[in-house]
C-alpha cells in the first residue's frame, strides 16, 4: 500500500494511517485471519469537496459518506466526476424513499448499511432500474451493541436477511457484514471488543447456515479510535474520518 503522498497535513495523516493499517495486518493479526491488508475507507462526511480531492491526489480511492444528500452532491460535483476510479461507500442509515437518489450517484461502489429485507428489496429494485452492467455491492449492518439509537439488524436476524439478499435481490452482490458498535467499547484498552467479537460470531453463523466461506463474508468494523484492534480481529474494511480529515 505504498503510495506517493503530498506534503500536506492531510497527506501526512493519510500516510500514517496506511502504515498503521499495514503493521496491524501484517505484524499483529493472527494468521487465522489471513494476510490481506484491509481497505481504508476515508470518511469524508461534512468535509468539503476540496478535502476529497486532496485525499484522492494523495492516492486514496475509497470514500465513505453518511448522508444521502451529501453523497449525491459530492458524487455529482464536476471536479469529482473527473475521477473515474473513485469509489463511494454509503455508510449511514438509509431510508427506502432515498434509494433512488443514492443509486443514481456516479461511482457508487458499496452500501454497507442494509438492515431489513424491505430495504434490501427497495435498494435492489432501484439499482436494477439504473440498468448498470454490474451488481451493487452491499453489506448487512448488524447492531452488535443492542443500543436503541443504533441502526442495524439484531444478530439473530442476520442469517435470514443475508439469505433474502442472496436469493431475492439479483441486482445486489452480498459482500459482508458491518458494525458501528458502542463508543465505550471502542476506546477501552486491553480487552477484546465485544462488538467485534459479536460480528465474528455472526459471520460464523452465516457461513454455517448458508454454506459460505469466511472469504465470502468480509467484515467492516473499526474506526479512528479502534481500527488497529479491529484489524487484529480480522476486519476487511476500516472506516476512518477524523484521524485523516481532522475533527468535525
Amino acid at each position: 500500500m505504498s503510495r506517493v503522498m503530498a506534503q500536506s497535513h492531510l497527506g501526512t495523516a493519510l500516510k500514517d494511517i496506511l502504515q498503521r493499517i499495514e503493521i496491524a495486518a501484517l505484524q499483529r493479526r493472527p494468521s487465522e485471519f489471513g494476510s490481506h491488508v484491509p481497505q481504508l475507507i476515508a470518511v469524508s462526511k461534512t468535509k468539503p469537496v476540496s478535502a476529497v480531492l486532496e485525499a484522492y491526489q494523495c492516492g486514496q480511492r475509497h470514500f465513505g459518506e453518511n448522508y444521502v444528500q451529501e453523497i449525491v452532491e459530492k458524487g455529482s460535483n464536476p471536479e469529482i466526476l473527473k475521477l473515474e476510479d473513485i469509489k463511494w461507500h454509503f455508510i449511514g442509515h438509509l431510508q427506502r424513499n432515498k434509494c433512488n437518489n443514492l443509486t443514481a450517484v456516479p461511482n457508487l461502489y458499496m452500501v454497507q448499511t442494509i438492515d431489513t429485507t424491505k430495504l434490501a428489496t427497495a435498494l435492489n429494485n432501484s439499482w436494477e432500474k439504473q440498468n448498470k452492467s454490474v451488481k451493487l455491492k452491499v453489506m448487512v449492518q448488524v447492531n452488535t451493541s443492542g443500543e436503541e439509537n443504533k441502526s442495524g439488524c439484531p444478530p439473530e436476524q442476520c442469517v435470514d436477511l443475508i439469505n433474502h439478499i442472496l436469493n431475492n435481490c439479483n441486482g445486489l452482490e452480498f459482500s459482508g457484514i458491518m458494525t458501528i458498535g458502542a463508543v465505550a467499547r471502542s476506546v477501552q484498552q486491553g480487552n477484546t471488543n465485544e462488538d467485534f467479537k459479536s460480528l465474528l460470531s455472526c459471520r460464523e453463523k452465516v457461513c454455517e447456515n448458508l454454506g459460505l466461506s469466511a472469504a465470502d463474508v468480509e467484515l467492516s468494523m473499526g474506526m479512528s479510535a479502534d481500527f488497529e484492534h479491529a484489524i487484529e480481529m480480522g476486519s476487511s474494511y476500516v472506516r476512518i474520518g477524523s484521524s485523516i480529515f481532522g475533527a468535525r
